[in-house]
């Protein structure tokens, strides 16, 4: 599409909730144009390759396109397939592998800068969600080879020691599957117990490999120091743990990316990472830009969903097409 520089809507975010909006837009003849640093659904794709849904297949549809599944839960690649047809079907438009550098508005214009040049629209959404800017913990050898904030697939972990950080599903799901492929697991918790948002079909897994000492667990314990084959953690009694590790798993979230937003003229609170919106359309403190899916939640991630942001893109596309059929009426 790098042909085409000027558009009505631009859809910064190409995952459920940007093909969300976009699709809604179509269903009310508005043409948008999609721009994605990544590929299709990218943060799905980073997902874990057996990753299962928390929610059901019929509260992720959208669009009002029906999700076809075998179970009532769908997986990653259920999931990759899914968007991507819905995509196909209203024919959307995507500038894919192309970074959002900033946005700029001058009198009713905004322009978006781009890796790949600049592009022009009347109105903008913003629906980058967070899964790509991790939560950091700020500690010294976080950046290490051996340390990711992302898990796929236990094989390179074989018969190796693994120490996952973090207690929520993310870490949880890790600590299963590693432990079934071999891997000596273990996890080191703040809290006093596994996050309660834990998918519940889970939990007696967990807790039952936990009590066979099958997978190891240190609760109320916090990462302080990676080095090289090896953490340590602190304990509540204030002492230091040396934890031996092949490798290091820093699951512990996401957050939206403060600097993008500022860059796009946004203002998100400093502690929060909220932003101000229209509870109605979703517009945001900026004219005529809008705001999609979980980049509403802040740093409070688990508050909003697909499930949710498929209603802000039905809100969006009718306040987008209020506007446009008034300033035609004009």
């Amino acid at each position: 599409m790098k042909e085409r520089k000027d558009w009505p809507v631009i859809v910064i975010g190409g995952g459920p909730c940007g093909i969300a909006a976009a699709a809604e837009l179509k269903k009310k003849g508005i043409e948008s144009l999609i721009i994605e640093k990544g590929a299709v659904t990218e943060s799905i794709r980073q997902y874990p390759k057996r990753m299962t849904f928390f929610s059901t297949a019929e509260n992720i549809e959208i669009a009002g396109i029906p999700f076809p599944t075998s179970n009532v839960k769908a997986n990653r690649n259920e999931a990759l397939q899914y968007y991507r047809k819905v995509a196909q079907y209203f024919d959307l438009k995507f500038q894919l592998n192309t970074g959002v550098e900033k946005i700029e508005r001058f009198e009713d214009v905004f322009t978006v800068f781009t890796s790949k040049g600049n592009f022009t629209s009347r109105y903008v959404v913003v629906a980058t969600g967070y899964f790509d800017k991790p939560r950091l913990l700020n500690i010294p050898g976080e950046d290490l080879p051996g340390v990711s904030s992302y898990y796929k697939e236990p094989y390179a972990h074989s018969f190796q020691k693994v120490v996952i950080v973090g207690g929520g599903n993310s870490a949880i799901e890790a600590a299963l599957e590693l432990y079934r492929h071999n891997v000596d697991v273990t996890m080191v918790v703040r809290g006093p117990d596994l996050k309660p948002t834990a998918k519940y079909w889970l939990v007696p897994d967990i807790q039952n490999r936990i009590k066979e000492g099958k997978i190891k667990v240190i609760f109320n314990s916090e990462a302080k120091e990676i080095r090289e084959g090896e953490i340590d953690i602190t304990l509540s009694n204030g002492d230091i743990q040396t934890l031996p590790a092949d490798f290091i798993y820093m699951l512990v979230g996401y957050l939206p990316d403060a600097g993008f937003l500022k860059a796009c003229g946004l203002n998100p609170n400093p502690e929060s990472l909220l932003l101000d919106f229209d509870e109605t359309t979703y517009e945001s403190e900026t004219e005529d830009l809008y705001l999609c899916g979980t980049i509403l939640a802040g740093i409070h991630t688990e508050k909003v969903f697909i499930e949710n942001g498929r209603e802000h893109a039905k809100a969006i596309a009718i306040a987008v097409a209020e506007k446009m059929e008034s300033v035609l009426n004009d």
